[in-house]
């Protein structure tokens, strides 16, 4: 028998913010949970298949992707192994009366699976 071709199965996006602390990793989690909040992936259960062969590629989009805290973000995803890419991206929203900045993260998750 031949072993089974990983195939790109499932892409998501979604975006966080954090409004007061500038906080790219908390606005990057944000953006994870809002990517898996608009999936149902019933086909786990229908295929049969273990979430746990899940290969994952998370992309994260920040005006300054050194900010974040890859491997943190990456545990907040429930299965497979991730492997995680920071770029530039999202958007700084600047307060003039304040001073404070305003972090916008989208995040890509592209998920393959041996099938």
């Amino acid at each position: 028998m031949t072993p089974a071709a990983v195939k790109r199965l499932i892409l998501e996006m979604g975006t966080g913010n954090d409004l007061h602390g500038g906080d790219y990793t908390k606005a990057a989690k944000r953006a994870v949970q809002d990517a898996l909040h608009h999936s149902s992936l019933v086909l786990f259960r229908t295929l049969e298949i273990d979430p746990n062969n899940m290969q994952i590629e998370l992309t994260l989009a920040a005006q300054e992707p050194d900010k974040i805290n890859a491997a943190e973000v990456a545990a907040t995803l429930p299965y497979g192994s991730v492997s995680v890419k920071t770029v530039i991206g999202g958007l700084n929203v600047p307060d003039d009366a304040t001073g404070a900045v305003t972090v916008i993260v989208n995040a890509g998750i592209l998920v393959r699976l041996p099938i």
